[in-house]
Protein backbone atom coordinates (compact mmCIF):
# COMPACT_ATOMS: atom_id res chain seq x y z
CA UNK A 1 0.00 0.00 0.00
CA UNK A 2 1.20 3.19 -0.75
CA UNK A 3 1.43 6.02 1.48
CA UNK A 4 1.49 10.13 0.66
CA UNK A 5 1.12 10.87 4.66
CA UNK A 6 2.63 13.54 4.70
CA UNK A 7 0.64 14.86 1.55
CA UNK A 8 -2.48 13.93 2.90
CA UNK A 9 -1.93 15.38 6.66
CA UNK A 10 -1.22 18.92 5.12
CA UNK A 11 -4.53 18.75 2.87
CA UNK A 12 -6.68 17.86 5.92
CA UNK A 13 -5.38 20.44 7.81
CA UNK A 14 -5.14 22.77 5.28
CA UNK A 15 -8.66 21.71 3.66
CA UNK A 16 -12.19 22.81 4.81
CA UNK A 17 -14.88 20.21 5.25
CA UNK A 18 -18.49 19.88 5.75
CA UNK A 19 -21.29 22.30 5.53
CA UNK A 20 -24.82 22.73 5.07
CA UNK A 21 -27.71 20.90 4.18
CA UNK A 22 -28.79 22.52 0.89
CA UNK A 23 -32.53 22.83 0.83
CA UNK A 24 -33.58 22.56 -2.36
CA UNK A 25 -37.17 24.31 -2.41
CA UNK A 26 -35.57 27.49 0.01
CA UNK A 27 -35.51 29.72 -2.75
CA UNK A 28 -38.15 27.63 -5.07
CA UNK A 29 -39.98 30.07 -8.05
CA UNK A 30 -43.83 29.92 -6.80
CA UNK A 31 -46.98 30.94 -8.27
CA UNK A 32 -50.67 30.08 -8.27
CA UNK A 33 -53.06 28.27 -9.95
CA UNK A 34 -56.34 27.86 -8.56
CA UNK A 35 -56.33 26.33 -5.03
CA UNK A 36 -53.04 24.97 -5.72
CA UNK A 37 -49.62 26.46 -4.78
CA UNK A 38 -47.27 25.35 -7.16
CA UNK A 39 -42.93 25.46 -6.56
CA UNK A 40 -40.11 24.92 -9.09
CA UNK A 41 -36.93 24.71 -7.46
CA UNK A 42 -33.68 23.86 -8.05
CA UNK A 43 -29.61 24.08 -8.22
CA UNK A 44 -26.92 23.69 -11.05
CA UNK A 45 -23.75 22.66 -9.83
CA UNK A 46 -20.27 21.91 -10.96
CA UNK A 47 -18.10 19.92 -9.13
CA UNK A 48 -14.04 19.64 -9.24
CA UNK A 49 -12.54 16.57 -7.84
CA UNK A 50 -8.84 16.10 -7.72
CA UNK A 51 -7.85 12.38 -6.40
CA UNK A 52 -4.49 12.34 -4.96
CA UNK A 53 -4.70 8.22 -5.50
CA UNK A 54 -6.69 5.94 -7.31
CA UNK A 55 -9.71 7.55 -9.44
CA UNK A 56 -12.27 7.15 -7.38
CA UNK A 57 -15.39 7.75 -9.41
CA UNK A 58 -17.40 11.07 -10.00
CA UNK A 59 -18.78 10.30 -6.48
CA UNK A 60 -16.17 8.19 -4.54
CA UNK A 61 -16.66 4.11 -4.90
CA UNK A 62 -14.71 2.87 -1.72
CA UNK A 63 -14.19 -0.38 -3.32
CA UNK A 64 -12.03 1.43 -5.85
CA UNK A 65 -9.47 2.44 -3.18
CA UNK A 66 -6.21 0.05 -4.21
CA UNK A 67 -5.13 -2.32 -1.00
CA UNK A 68 -1.64 -3.72 -0.33
CA UNK A 69 -0.57 -5.98 -3.72
CA UNK A 70 -2.44 -3.77 -6.18
CA UNK A 71 -1.02 -1.31 -8.40
CA UNK A 72 -2.52 1.64 -10.43
CA UNK A 73 -1.93 5.25 -10.94
CA UNK A 74 -2.05 8.43 -8.48
CA UNK A 75 -3.42 11.78 -9.65
CA UNK A 76 -6.85 11.92 -11.61
CA UNK A 77 -8.71 15.08 -11.82
CA UNK A 78 -12.65 15.22 -13.25
CA UNK A 79 -15.02 18.03 -13.51
CA UNK A 80 -18.83 17.15 -13.60
CA UNK A 81 -22.10 18.75 -13.60
CA UNK A 82 -24.31 15.77 -12.64
CA UNK A 83 -25.98 16.32 -9.41
CA UNK A 84 -27.39 19.29 -10.73
CA UNK A 85 -31.07 18.97 -10.22
CA UNK A 86 -34.80 20.12 -10.70
CA UNK A 87 -37.84 19.60 -8.71
CA UNK A 88 -41.59 20.54 -9.25
CA UNK A 89 -43.73 20.69 -5.99
CA UNK A 90 -47.45 21.18 -5.57
CA UNK A 91 -50.05 22.02 -2.28
CA UNK A 92 -53.61 21.86 -2.66
CA UNK A 93 -56.09 21.97 0.40
CA UNK A 94 -58.24 18.84 -0.13
CA UNK A 95 -60.78 17.61 2.55
CA UNK A 96 -59.54 18.95 5.60
CA UNK A 97 -55.87 18.09 4.86
CA UNK A 98 -53.24 19.03 2.43
CA UNK A 99 -52.74 17.09 -1.05
CA UNK A 100 -49.01 17.46 -1.92
CA UNK A 101 -46.76 16.28 -4.40
CA UNK A 102 -43.10 16.47 -5.53
CA UNK A 103 -41.27 15.30 -8.52
CA UNK A 104 -37.33 15.74 -8.52
CA UNK A 105 -34.68 14.24 -11.32
CA UNK A 106 -30.82 14.62 -11.57
CA UNK A 107 -28.36 13.53 -13.78
CA UNK A 108 -26.52 11.09 -11.48
CA UNK A 109 -28.02 7.78 -12.49
CA UNK A 110 -25.64 4.50 -13.45
CA UNK A 111 -23.34 6.32 -10.36
CA UNK A 112 -20.44 6.21 -9.48
CA UNK A 113 -20.07 7.63 -13.06
CA UNK A 114 -23.38 9.36 -13.42
CA UNK A 115 -24.88 11.21 -16.65
CA UNK A 116 -27.60 9.55 -17.16
CA UNK A 117 -31.28 10.91 -16.34
CA UNK A 118 -32.53 9.61 -12.82
CA UNK A 119 -36.03 10.00 -11.10
CA UNK A 120 -35.05 11.30 -7.38
CA UNK A 121 -38.81 11.69 -5.63
CA UNK A 122 -42.12 11.25 -7.36
CA UNK A 123 -44.63 10.72 -4.71
CA UNK A 124 -47.82 12.18 -3.56
CA UNK A 125 -49.34 12.03 0.30
CA UNK A 126 -52.68 13.49 1.69
CA UNK A 127 -54.55 12.43 5.12
CA UNK A 128 -51.22 10.62 6.05
CA UNK A 129 -50.86 8.26 3.18
CA UNK A 130 -47.64 8.55 1.19
CA UNK A 131 -47.40 6.59 -2.30
CA UNK A 132 -44.25 6.89 -4.46
CA UNK A 133 -40.88 6.98 -4.86
CA UNK A 134 -38.67 9.12 -2.01
CA UNK A 135 -36.71 8.97 0.89
CA UNK A 136 -36.51 5.04 2.74
CA UNK A 137 -38.40 5.23 5.79
CA UNK A 138 -35.34 3.63 7.67
CA UNK A 139 -33.39 5.20 9.42
CA UNK A 140 -33.35 9.73 9.23
CA UNK A 141 -31.40 12.30 7.63
CA UNK A 142 -30.77 13.92 11.43
CA UNK A 143 -27.43 12.01 11.63
CA UNK A 144 -26.07 13.36 7.83
CA UNK A 145 -23.12 15.36 8.35
CA UNK A 146 -23.14 17.36 4.77
CA UNK A 147 -20.49 16.30 2.30
CA UNK A 148 -19.70 18.18 -1.18
CA UNK A 149 -18.97 14.89 -1.93
CA UNK A 150 -22.56 13.20 -2.81
CA UNK A 151 -21.59 9.74 -1.66
CA UNK A 152 -23.13 10.29 1.91
CA UNK A 153 -20.81 9.04 4.77
CA UNK A 154 -21.08 5.07 5.88
CA UNK A 155 -22.12 3.84 9.03
CA UNK A 156 -25.54 5.76 8.99
CA UNK A 157 -28.49 4.89 7.50
CA UNK A 158 -28.87 4.26 3.75
CA UNK A 159 -29.66 7.60 2.24
CA UNK A 160 -31.47 6.49 -0.28
CA UNK A 161 -34.91 6.65 -2.40
CA UNK A 162 -37.11 3.67 -2.21
CA UNK A 163 -40.68 3.22 -3.84
CA UNK A 164 -43.16 2.86 -0.95
CA UNK A 165 -46.70 3.36 0.34
CA UNK A 166 -46.08 4.78 3.41
CA UNK A 167 -48.69 5.74 6.75
CA UNK A 168 -48.05 8.82 9.42
CA UNK A 169 -49.21 9.54 12.62
CA UNK A 170 -48.08 12.11 14.59
CA UNK A 171 -44.31 11.10 15.02
CA UNK A 172 -44.80 7.48 13.92
CA UNK A 173 -44.77 6.44 10.45
CA UNK A 174 -44.49 2.57 9.13
CA UNK A 175 -43.77 1.77 5.23
CA UNK A 176 -43.69 -0.65 3.07
CA UNK A 177 -41.37 -0.89 0.68
CA UNK A 178 -40.13 -2.21 -2.87
CA UNK A 179 -38.05 -4.71 -1.60
CA UNK A 180 -36.26 -5.20 -5.25
CA UNK A 181 -32.42 -5.73 -5.12
CA UNK A 182 -32.23 -3.77 -7.78
CA UNK A 183 -33.90 -0.60 -5.71
CA UNK A 184 -30.43 -0.64 -3.80
CA UNK A 185 -28.36 -3.35 -5.55
CA UNK A 186 -28.52 -5.45 -2.62
CA UNK A 187 -28.89 -9.46 -3.03
CA UNK A 188 -27.46 -12.85 -1.91
CA UNK A 189 -23.60 -13.20 -2.53
CA UNK A 190 -22.28 -16.59 -3.97
CA UNK A 191 -19.20 -15.33 -4.11
CA UNK A 192 -16.48 -12.53 -4.03
CA UNK A 193 -14.55 -10.61 -6.63
CA UNK A 194 -10.80 -10.25 -4.95
CA UNK A 195 -10.03 -7.28 -6.81
CA UNK A 196 -12.71 -4.62 -5.61
CA UNK A 197 -13.90 -6.75 -2.61
CA UNK A 198 -17.15 -6.89 -3.95
CA UNK A 199 -19.56 -9.39 -4.25
CA UNK A 200 -21.48 -11.20 -6.72
CA UNK A 201 -25.44 -11.73 -6.39
CA UNK A 202 -26.88 -14.83 -7.22
CA UNK A 203 -28.98 -14.73 -10.62
CA UNK A 204 -32.12 -16.45 -9.45
CA UNK A 205 -32.96 -13.89 -5.69
CA UNK A 206 -36.19 -13.09 -5.86
CA UNK A 207 -38.55 -10.51 -4.01
CA UNK A 208 -41.50 -12.20 -2.40
CA UNK A 209 -42.62 -9.67 0.48
CA UNK A 210 -41.84 -5.88 0.59
CA UNK A 211 -39.59 -4.42 2.82
CA UNK A 212 -41.32 -3.14 5.98
CA UNK A 213 -40.06 0.09 8.41
CA UNK A 214 -40.99 1.48 10.95
CA UNK A 215 -39.57 5.00 12.65
CA UNK A 216 -40.77 7.20 15.15
CA UNK A 217 -38.83 10.90 14.93
CA UNK A 218 -39.59 13.64 17.29
CA UNK A 219 -37.45 16.49 19.31
CA UNK A 220 -36.95 17.31 22.99
CA UNK A 221 -35.94 21.18 23.49
CA UNK A 222 -33.22 21.70 20.53
CA UNK A 223 -32.54 17.36 20.86
CA UNK A 224 -34.00 16.58 17.51
CA UNK A 225 -34.08 12.32 17.10
CA UNK A 226 -35.42 9.16 15.77
CA UNK A 227 -35.20 5.54 16.29
CA UNK A 228 -36.60 3.52 13.69
CA UNK A 229 -36.31 -0.58 12.49
CA UNK A 230 -36.52 -2.54 9.23
CA UNK A 231 -37.45 -6.13 8.31
CA UNK A 232 -37.08 -7.90 5.11
CA UNK A 233 -37.08 -11.42 3.44
CA UNK A 234 -34.06 -12.60 1.33
CA UNK A 235 -35.36 -15.33 -0.98
CA UNK A 236 -33.37 -17.42 -4.08
CA UNK A 237 -35.44 -19.86 -6.33
CA UNK A 238 -33.63 -21.57 -8.83
CA UNK A 239 -30.89 -23.45 -10.35
CA UNK A 240 -31.46 -26.30 -7.25
CA UNK A 241 -32.37 -23.50 -4.59
CA UNK A 242 -34.81 -23.14 -2.56
CA UNK A 243 -34.92 -20.87 0.97
CA UNK A 244 -35.72 -17.99 1.97
CA UNK A 245 -34.19 -15.91 5.32
CA UNK A 246 -35.62 -12.95 6.91
CA UNK A 247 -33.56 -9.76 7.56
CA UNK A 248 -33.56 -6.90 10.12
CA UNK A 249 -31.74 -3.80 10.98
CA UNK A 250 -31.70 -1.10 13.99
CA UNK A 251 -30.90 2.80 13.23
CA UNK A 252 -30.48 5.80 15.68
CA UNK A 253 -29.88 9.26 14.59
CA UNK A 254 -29.93 12.64 16.44
CA UNK A 255 -28.99 16.28 15.71
CA UNK A 256 -28.20 19.05 18.52
CA UNK A 257 -27.43 22.44 18.33
CA UNK A 258 -25.00 22.56 21.56
CA UNK A 259 -23.90 26.14 21.21
CA UNK A 260 -25.53 28.98 18.83
CA UNK A 261 -22.68 28.49 16.36
CA UNK A 262 -22.02 24.60 16.63
CA UNK A 263 -24.53 21.82 16.04
CA UNK A 264 -23.22 18.16 16.69
CA UNK A 265 -25.49 15.20 14.80
CA UNK A 266 -24.34 11.62 15.03
CA UNK A 267 -26.00 8.23 14.41
CA UNK A 268 -25.68 3.71 15.04
CA UNK A 269 -26.90 1.42 12.53
CA UNK A 270 -26.90 -2.29 13.35
CA UNK A 271 -28.29 -5.69 11.97
CA UNK A 272 -28.27 -9.08 10.84
CA UNK A 273 -29.47 -9.22 6.76
CA UNK A 274 -29.29 -5.33 6.48
CA UNK A 275 -27.45 -5.16 3.63
CA UNK A 276 -27.61 -1.75 2.18
CA UNK A 277 -29.98 -0.26 4.64
CA UNK A 278 -26.58 0.21 6.27
CA UNK A 279 -25.02 3.31 4.36
CA UNK A 280 -21.72 2.14 2.20
CA UNK A 281 -22.41 -1.79 4.08
CA UNK A 282 -18.64 -3.35 2.81
CA UNK A 283 -20.72 -6.41 1.72
CA UNK A 284 -23.99 -7.97 1.11
CA UNK A 285 -26.88 -8.76 3.25
CA UNK A 286 -26.32 -12.58 2.72
CA UNK A 287 -24.67 -15.36 1.47
CA UNK A 288 -25.73 -18.59 -0.35
CA UNK A 289 -24.07 -21.55 1.53
CA UNK A 290 -24.77 -25.69 0.22
CA UNK A 291 -28.25 -24.30 -0.66
CA UNK A 292 -29.19 -21.87 2.18
CA UNK A 293 -29.21 -18.47 2.81
CA UNK A 294 -27.09 -17.57 5.39
CA UNK A 295 -27.52 -13.37 6.93
CA UNK A 296 -24.53 -11.70 7.44
CA UNK A 297 -24.14 -9.15 10.80
CA UNK A 298 -23.33 -5.69 9.90
CA UNK A 299 -23.03 -2.60 12.08
CA UNK A 300 -21.68 1.37 11.23
CA UNK A 301 -21.67 4.90 13.71
CA UNK A 302 -21.15 8.25 12.42
CA UNK A 303 -20.29 11.45 14.15
CA UNK A 304 -20.07 14.92 13.12
CA UNK A 305 -20.46 18.31 14.04
CA UNK A 306 -20.99 21.84 11.77
CA UNK A 307 -19.76 25.21 13.36
CA UNK A 308 -20.44 28.44 11.66
CA UNK A 309 -17.85 30.64 10.47
CA UNK A 310 -18.08 33.58 8.61
CA UNK A 311 -20.34 33.48 5.28
CA UNK A 312 -20.61 29.85 5.51
CA UNK A 313 -20.11 26.88 8.15
CA UNK A 314 -17.17 24.81 9.16
CA UNK A 315 -18.18 20.47 9.11
CA UNK A 316 -15.98 17.42 10.17
CA UNK A 317 -17.42 14.35 9.79
CA UNK A 318 -16.63 10.25 10.54
CA UNK A 319 -18.25 7.50 9.30
CA UNK A 320 -17.68 3.67 9.82
CA UNK A 321 -19.26 0.66 8.57
CA UNK A 322 -18.05 -3.28 8.99
CA UNK A 323 -19.42 -6.73 8.06
CA UNK A 324 -18.76 -9.75 9.65
CA UNK A 325 -17.47 -12.34 7.24
CA UNK A 326 -15.91 -14.49 9.53
CA UNK A 327 -18.81 -17.40 9.21
CA UNK A 328 -18.33 -16.62 5.30
CA UNK A 329 -14.82 -17.06 5.63
CA UNK A 330 -15.12 -20.80 7.71
CA UNK A 331 -17.25 -21.91 4.85
CA UNK A 332 -14.89 -20.97 2.28
CA UNK A 333 -16.81 -18.84 -0.01
CA UNK A 334 -14.66 -18.44 -3.31
CA UNK A 335 -12.75 -14.77 -3.17
CA UNK A 336 -13.84 -14.15 0.57
CA UNK A 337 -10.30 -13.56 1.56
CA UNK A 338 -10.41 -10.36 -0.53
CA UNK A 339 -13.62 -9.51 0.58
CA UNK A 340 -14.66 -5.51 2.16
CA UNK A 341 -15.35 -6.06 5.55
CA UNK A 342 -14.65 -2.68 6.38
CA UNK A 343 -14.75 0.91 4.90
CA UNK A 344 -13.83 4.69 7.05
CA UNK A 345 -14.56 7.87 6.16
CA UNK A 346 -13.35 11.30 7.41
CA UNK A 347 -14.57 14.58 5.69
CA UNK A 348 -13.54 18.37 6.10
CA UNK A 349 -14.94 21.01 4.16
CA UNK A 350 -16.00 24.65 4.64
CA UNK A 351 -19.11 25.94 2.24
CA UNK A 352 -19.95 29.81 2.39
CA UNK A 353 -22.38 32.16 0.30
CA UNK A 354 -21.13 35.40 -0.66
CA UNK A 355 -24.36 35.98 -1.66
CA UNK A 356 -28.26 34.32 -1.80
CA UNK A 357 -28.31 31.87 -4.16
CA UNK A 358 -24.51 31.20 -4.94
CA UNK A 359 -22.57 28.56 -2.70
CA UNK A 360 -18.87 27.99 -2.64
CA UNK A 361 -17.21 25.07 -1.18
CA UNK A 362 -13.97 23.42 -0.89
CA UNK A 363 -13.24 20.04 0.62
CA UNK A 364 -10.78 16.82 1.88
CA UNK A 365 -11.79 12.82 2.25
CA UNK A 366 -9.72 10.78 3.34
CA UNK A 367 -11.31 7.10 2.62
CA UNK A 368 -10.25 3.88 3.72
CA UNK A 369 -10.79 -0.33 2.70
CA UNK A 370 -10.18 -3.21 4.76
CA UNK A 371 -10.41 -6.55 3.39
CA UNK A 372 -10.79 -9.92 5.39
CA UNK A 373 -7.13 -11.40 5.11
CA UNK A 374 -6.41 -7.79 6.99
CA UNK A 375 -4.99 -6.09 3.91
CA UNK A 376 -6.24 -2.17 3.67
CA UNK A 377 -5.50 0.83 1.76
CA UNK A 378 -6.67 4.64 1.52
CA UNK A 379 -7.12 7.41 -0.78
CA UNK A 380 -7.28 11.06 -0.37
CA UNK A 381 -9.70 13.06 -2.26
CA UNK A 382 -9.52 17.13 -2.86
CA UNK A 383 -13.09 19.00 -4.14
CA UNK A 384 -14.36 22.01 -4.70
CA UNK A 385 -18.10 22.97 -5.97
CA UNK A 386 -19.78 26.00 -7.40
CA UNK A 387 -23.74 25.75 -6.77
CA UNK A 388 -25.96 28.40 -8.10
CA UNK A 389 -29.75 27.60 -7.05
CA UNK A 390 -33.26 28.87 -8.05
Amino acid sequence: MKHHSDLKSAALLATGTLALVFASASHAIDFEAGDTTASLYGYAKLDMIHDIDNELGDLVARPRILIDGQSGSDGHTTLHAYQSRIGFMTTTPMGGSQLKTQVEVDWFDNAPEGGDLRLRHAYGSWNGVLAGKTWTNFGSLLGKTPTIDFAPQPGQSKAGRKAQLRFSRANWHIALENPDPEDYKDGVATSFNPKRGIYNEHDDAKSGLPDLTLRYQNQAGGLHYSASAMARQLEVEGQGVDDSATGWGLNLAARYPATERLTLRGAVTWGDGIGEYLQNNPSAPGYLEDGSIEILEAWGANVGMSLAAGPGAINLGYGISRTDLDDAREAGIAGVEGANEQFEAVHLNYIWSPIERVSYGVEAGYHTREVVDGRDGDALRLQGMVMYRF
